[in-house]
């Protein structure tokens, strides 16, 4: 049995519901946003909430997961909470795992991760962002992850390539 921090496998349960993130992902591009979907799921499998990336306003905050960890903690009890999972279509950055682990939310499962993105980002000559691309276990030690997803994953680089104007040869 693995530990918290140790990653878990992605299942083919989990791809279905991270396939819901990439197209959330791909909507928020599509309206001029970045590309970032995610959705809370309960122990029973039902998706309670999902949400894409809103930071085109202005307001960098507008995280799909840190808009679940806000629902989530006006909406569900602290045992809903801690039995579900979030599925985002790109790892967690610092402020929504924090906000994840302080609301008590489940397990992660993410189709790309930080360290892909911070690398896809470098190859087309941009920097990193503006916060340290820490993996969730970095934030919120206590949360098992499983991630990446490589069947996903290159299907997430290609709306960021998307996103930044670079063409990709994929």
């Amino acid at each position: 049995m693995s530990t918290v921090n140790e990653p878990q496998s992605v299942t083919e349960g989990d791809r279905e519901f991270l396939r819901r993130c990439v197209d959330l992902a791909r909507e928020a591009l599509t309206v001029g946003d970045e590309p970032f979907g995610s959705l809370l799921v309960d122990e029973h499998g039902t998706v309670r909430f999902e949400d894409r990336n809103r930071v085109r306003g202005g307001d960098a905050t507008r995280h799909p997961e840190f808009e679940i960890a806000r629902w989530a903690a006006e909406n569900l009890s602290p045992q809903e909470r801690r039995t579900s999972v979030v599925y985002t279509s790109g790892e967690h950055c610092p402020m929504c795992s924090a906000a994840h682990a302080w609301v008590g939310l489940g397990r992660i499962v993410y189709a790309s991760g930080c360290d892909q993105l911070v690398a896809w980002r470098r190859s087309w000559g941009f920097d990193a962002g503006p916060v340290a691309a820490l993996p969730i276990n970095a934030v919120a030690p206590g949360i098992p992850v499983a991630g990446p997803d490589p069947s996903l994953a290159e299907e997430v680089r290609a709306l960021h390539a998307r996103m930044l104007g670079v063409a990709t040869d994929g």
